[in-house]
C-alpha cells in the first residue's frame, strides 16, 4: 500500500520538490491555468479553456513532489468516441450536438489530488420526536389525537475515513471531477518522472492545509449523518455533536484525466474523462426551447382533462370525476417536470 504521511512540519519541509526532471510551464493568459509540460512540448493550447493565449517559460520546480501516481489506462483515441456518445445521450441537448460541437483534441494531464485518512469519533445528543396517541375529552365525548413527544437521546459513532480525495487544482471544476471520481487508488505506483514523458501535469494550487479543512468538512457531514441515523426516529431537533479527529494522515498524488474544451454557439464547454475508467462528465448546453415544448406536452393531458371535467360537471357528476383525475394527472406531471428541470439545470451549470 502506498505510504501515507503525518501532519508534521518536518514532513512538509523535507519532502522532495519539483518533478525530478527539467520541464516547462504553460501559462494561460485567459483562465490563468498553469501546467507543466515536457521541455520538447510545442503545445499552444490551454487544456482547461482551449485558449491559444499561452506563454511558455522554465518550470521553477518549487512545489512539493508527488509521492505516487496512477498511470493512464484509457487511450487518447478512445476519448473522442466516449465524448461523442455522451454528448448525444440526452434528449435535452440541441439536435446534432455531437456533430455540431467542434471538440478539440483531448489533453492527457496528471492532476494533483490530496488523499486524507482519519479516525473520527463523534458523540451526539438530541431531542427525538415520537408519535403517541392520546385521549382527550371534548364536547361531552372522548376523542383521540396524535401528538409528538420529545425525548433526549445520545450516542457515539466511530468512523474510519480512508482515502478521502480532495482535488488540488483550482483551475478545474471540482463538481465535474466529483462525477468521474471512481479512481482505483490501489493502482498507485511510486512517482517517477518517466510517467510524465510527453504528458502534461499540474502542481497543486490548493495547499494541504486548505485541502485538509475541506476534507474535515466532508468528514463532519458523514459523521453527522451517521449520528442522526442512530436516533430512534428521524424527527430530530436541538442536535449537538462533538467530533474528534485522530490518526490523521495524507498523501499528495497525481491522477490521470483527459480534458477537452469544445465551442458551441460562441460558448466554451469543458469535458473530462477519467484516464483509468473512462468515466466522463462535463458541461452540455440545454436546448431550452425543446425542453419547454416537451414539458408543455407532459403537462397538457392533466390540464385538458381538468378543463373537460369543469365543463361537464353538470352532467350527472361525471365532470367531478374527470376534474379530480385531471388534477391528479397534473400533479404527477408537475413532479416529472420538476425532476427534468433539475437535471437540465445541472447539465447547464455543470
Amino acid at each position: 500500500r502506498a505510504d501515507e504521511l503525518e501532519f508534521t512540519p518536518e514532513v512538509l519541509s523535507t519532502d522532495n520538490q519539483g518533478w525530478g526532471e527539467e520541464r516547462k510551464e504553460l501559462a494561460c493568459g485567459q483562465c490563468g491555468g498553469v501546467v507543466s509540460v515536457s521541455k520538447e512540448d510545442l503545445s499552444h493550447t490551454c487544456p482547461f479553456c482551449g485558449s491559444n493565449k499561452v506563454v511558455h517559460k522554465l518550470d521553477q520546480q518549487e512545489s512539493l513532489r508527488p509521492r505516487f501516481l496512477a498511470p493512464f489506462k484509457i487511450l487518447t483515441e478512445n476519448c473522442q468516441k466516449i465524448a461523442m456518445q455522451w454528448l448525444s445521450s440526452s434528449w435535452m441537448t440541441p439536435s446534432g450536438l455531437a456533430q455540431i460541437a467542434k471538440l478539440q483534441r483531448f489533453s492527457a494531464i496528471y492532476l494533483p489530488f490530496w488523499t486524507f485518512d482519519a479516525l473520527n469519533t463523534a458523540a451526539w445528543k438530541a431531542e427525538v420526536g415520537h408519535s403517541q396517541t392520546e385521549r382527550y375529552y371534548q364536547d361531552g365525548e372522548w376523542k383521540e389525537r396524535t401528538v409528538t413527544v420529545w425525548k433526549w437521546e445520545s450516542g457515539n459513532v466511530q468512523l474510519h475515513e480512508d482515502d478521502l480525495l480532495i482535488p488540488g487544482s483550482l483551475q478545474v471544476s471540482h463538481g465535474i471531477l466529483k462525477r468521474i471520481n471512481n479512481f482505483d487508488l490501489n493502482a498507485l505506483v511510486p512517482y517517477d518522472a518517466k510517467y510524465l514523458a510527453g504528458l502534461q501535469a499540474q502542481s497543486f494550487t490548493l495547499n494541504v492545509e486548505k485541502a485538509w479543512e475541506m476534507a474535515r468538512q466532508e468528514m463532519r457531514k458523514k459523521a453527522r449523518q451517521a449520528c442522526m441515523a442512530q436516533a430512534s426516529t428521524q424527527r430530530i431537533r436541538n442536535f449537538r455533536m462533538d467530533l474528534d479527529f485522530a490518526d490523521e494522515s495524507w498523501r499528495y498524488i497525481l491522477l490521470p484525466v483527459y480534458i477537452s474544451a469544445y465551442l458551441f454557439q460562441g460558448k466554451t464547454y469543458q469535458v473530462m474523462v477519467n484516464g483509468q475508467s473512462g468515466a466522463i462528465a462535463g458541461q452540455r448546453p440545454v436546448d431550452w426551447t425543446k425542453f419547454w415544448l416537451v414539458m408543455a406536452a407532459i403537462l397538457s393531458p392533466g390540464v385538458l382533462l381538468g378543463l373537460l371535467g369543469l365543463i361537464t360537471i353538470p352532467l350527472a357528476g361525471i365532470g367531478t370525476v374527470l376534474a379530480i383525475a385531471g388534477f391528479v394527472l397534473f400533479i404527477i406531471a408537475l413532479v416529472i417536470v420538476f425532476t427534468f428541470f433539475n437535471q437540465a439545470q445541472a447539465m447547464d451549470d455543470a
